[in-house]
């Protein structure tokens, strides 16, 4: 008789390491240090937003969580979402990015959207599939190319040409079933420039693979306007988008978010949440398509906050004599590190947590990831002694 309780599934073991789980478990082995005389510990290393949600999300939410005379909050949501976010969503695309949606056919809300990232890779390749992933990128991309029993190909992100993809590079070899981009960009805060998106949706259609952009910091653009791939004449054939509101609006732990785009993979992605799930609570998505009909006053003022812990984290290090990548968007800073100057060495002589660039990629090796979200105290205290961590090297 065989065992099934001894037999381990497959998938299970393609998964990478939980990146984010070393990164906690890091930071709280040095909160617990109780050597005397040691400096707070701050940690820079994970973007959990620092800023709170705007206050007609949470009334929104609140005020539905109030409702209990009818089963409509409290029962099971529709599948694909209620009419009210779905409208939303499509009135936030056309002001922001000009992009008519179908409600009906173009727009899929998730529970989450590092959920969306995987049913993403689920619903477009399959075992031994390629996909494309860029590198540096964020780290749970590979977790959705595991699921779905698919191949990595890295796609190159190089800082000399903005931390754009190289098409090029990946020009050879099989043609992919998915290709992956992510402006602005989770580590390196670069920002599409002009000419990435359209040669993106050039390659999905030569080479018939589908493109998925992840949009999780769009409207966290410092200097320039975030794009919609979608603006691009032709996207909707071949591409959707991730959107989040975790960053844009501090919705970390809601985990409500969509993906909105080409109907096919749409609708292979409504399918897959069929059976799945039983779609997102009414309050999150009341809460969410409060926040998406508002004026975005809160968004503008949250941008500013960031671009202000910006200007002061670089800087720091700058003038220390750092090298900083330019940071034009989300809420992170992508710095290379002095020769010696390990993350390890950072937690234990200035007690300051990084992501380590490796994380991210084979491109990432030798750079860490910032991040901004730290009330403004912290963030002053920490670039203090990174500056300080960096010069006694120079």
């Amino acid at each position: 008789m065989t065992d099934h309780r001894d037999i381990r599934p497959e998938r299970l073991d393609r998964l990478p390491e939980q990146f984010f789980g070393a990164i906690l478990a890091a930071a709280a082995r040095a909160r617990a240090d109780p050597a005397p005389g040691l400096a707070p510990f701050i940690d820079l290393g994970r973007g959990n937003p620092d800023l709170p949600p705007p206050t007609h999300a949470i009334a929104a939410l609140q005020a539905a969580a109030g409702e209990i005379a009818t089963p409509v909050v409290h029962g099971y949501p529709p599948f694909a979402g209620h009419d009210d976010l779905r409208e939303a969503i499509a009135l936030r695309y056309r002001a922001d990015h000009g992009v008519e949606l179908d409600a009906e056919r173009e727009i899929a809300v998730v529970p989450g959207t590092k959920t969306g990232i995987m049913l993403a890779c689920l619903a477009a390749a399959d075992r031994g599939d390629t996909i494309l992933l860029p590198d540096p990128g964020y780290p749970d991309y590979p977790s959705g190319v595991a699921l779905a029993g698919a191949t990595i190909r890295p796609l190159p992100l190089d800082e000399s040409t903005g931390f754009q993809p190289d098409l090029d590079a990946v020009a050879g070899g099989p043609d992919p079933a998915l290709a992956v981009l992510n402006y602005p960009s989770n580590p390196t805060s670069a920002c599409e420039r002009p000419g990435t998106f359209e040669a993106a949706v050039a390659f999905a259609h030569d080479r018939g693979c589908w493109l998925m952009h992840d949009l999780a910091y769009g409207f966290l653009g410092f200097e320039r306007r975030a794009r919609s791939v979608l603006e691009v004449p032709g996207a909707r054939e071949v591409a959707i988008e991730l959107w989040s509101p975790s960053k844009i609006y501090g919705m970390a732990g809601w985990r409500v978010g969509f993906a909105v785009g080409a109907h096919e993979l749409i609708a292979r992605i409504q399918l897959l949440l069929d059976h799945l799930a039983c779609g997102v609570w009414t309050g999150l998505q009341r809460g969410l398509s409060a926040a998406l009909r508002s004026d975005q006053a809160d968004v503008a003022q949250r941008r500013e906050t960031y671009r202000a812990r910006r200007d002061l984290l670089v800087g720091a290090l700058r003038g220390a004599g750092a090298h900083v990548a330019p940071a034009e968007g989300s809420f992170y800073v992508w710095w290379r590190l002095p020769d010696g100057l390990t993350p390890e060495r950072l937690i234990a002589e200035a007690r300051v947590g990084v992501a380590p660039g490796e994380g991210f990629g084979a491109r990432g090796a030798g750079w860490a990831r910032l991040s901004l979200a730290v009330p403004d105290a912290d963030l002053a205290e920490a670039a203090g002694r990174l500056a300080a961590a960096t010069a006694a090297r120079r």
